[in-house]
């Protein structure tokens, strides 16, 4: 009898008991995994590498998708230190190269992959040095734009054909004029990498002379073979953690088009090792007014909002043809 009085009591004890007395583990079941959207600066002038306004509108919908979330937007590398040392993602909207805003942070980059937090690139962020900059990049996200191989265009992309892939979930056929980088420096093989937006650009694009980013004898190989590239990709790790490239994201008006913000909201989800929802991350479509909230530049006097409302209806029309799998 005392026995099982002692067994009741103790379970007694442990339902009243408060969280922070039960252990790590049941406190942190319910608690909201944390993405860090990383912007930069000012970079292109109105309208273009807006990172600032660009993550706040991404983390706005992280945060209202109903996935137990709490995404936060910092411009810059966070001051505090170990700010980010519980992120379940860290995403670099910023500029690249020389100047990216990761390259002094590898070792808390490196210390988040350790601990198998998901790192995604944005546009310019995919661009980073070759050498050990490159090496991180690759192991990290499975590919990066490496100068005087990787090619910057503005181009219209038509993607019509899409993985069988969560961060696919949902995205449907569309067409959108953006800096879509392409030929990027991926890992040998592709192993771990799985392409999610891929479409043909145009021979017009490959013509470049030899640049550092503008053309190079592998780029102008695909002169007249309709060559696919990959514009935007997600990588699984060998310790688990996972990456994910985007190479657009130059316009900032793209964000209105729904089922390009889809693909960047399923791989934030996804990199977070977050289950994405069957049909893809639903979001609301940002107004025009929302667009120039958080601006990096100042907004132009005669800036045409009325032309920039139908430029969006206009990229969100249906697109001929069906999405399947590749």
């Amino acid at each position: 009898m005392r026995s099982t009085a002692a067994v009741l009591l103790a379970l007694a004890l442990f339902v009243l008991a408060p969280v922070s007395a039960r252990g790590a583990d049941d406190a942190n079941a319910g608690a909201k995994k944390k993405i860090f959207l990383l912007a930069g600066g000012p970079s292109h002038g109105f309208g273009a590498h807006d990172h600032l306004s660009g993550c706040h509108l991404l983390a706005k919908r992280l945060n209202e998708a109903n996935l137990g979330i709490d995404a936060v937007v910092v411009q810059g590398w966070p001051k505090e230190k170990g700010a980010l040392d519980g992120a379940a993602a860290v995403i670099m909207y910023c500029d690249g190269g020389g100047g990216h805003l990761g390259l002094t942070h590898t070792k808390e980059l490196n210390a988040l992959y350790d601990r198998g937090a998901g790192i995604g690139c944005i546009h310019y962020a995919v661009e980073v040095p070759k050498g050990k900059p490159g090496e991180n990049w690759l192991k990290w996200m499975g590919g990066y734009f490496e100068t005087e191989w990787s090619v910057n265009p503005h181009w219209t992309a038509k993607f019509t054909k899409f993985p069988q892939h969560p961060v696919a979930n949902g995205v449907r056929p569309f067409t959108t004029n953006d800096e879509w980088y392409y030929n990027m420096r991926f890992r040998d093989g592709m192993q771990g990498v799985t392409p999610i937006l891929s479409a043909v650009p145009p021979d017009s694009t490959r013509q470049g002379k030899d640049d550092a980013h503008g053309g190079n004898p592998e780029v102008r190989k695909g002169i007249g073979k309709n060559q696919v590239e990959h514009v935007v990709w997600v990588s699984e790790n060998p310790n688990g953690s996972r990456g994910f490239g985007c190479t657009g994201g130059h316009v900032h008006w793209n964000w209105a088009q729904d089922d390009f913000r889809k693909t960047i909201l399923n791989a934030i989800v996804w990199v977070a090792k977050i289950d994405v929802p069957k049909n893809g991350v639903e979001s609301s479509r940002p107004t025009v007014d929302e667009l120039m909230t958080n601006n990096d530049e100042p907004i132009p006097p005669k800036f045409d909002k009325e032309g920039t409302a139908k430029q969006i209806e206009e990229m969100n029309k249906p697109t001929e043809g069906q999405a399947s799998a590749t």
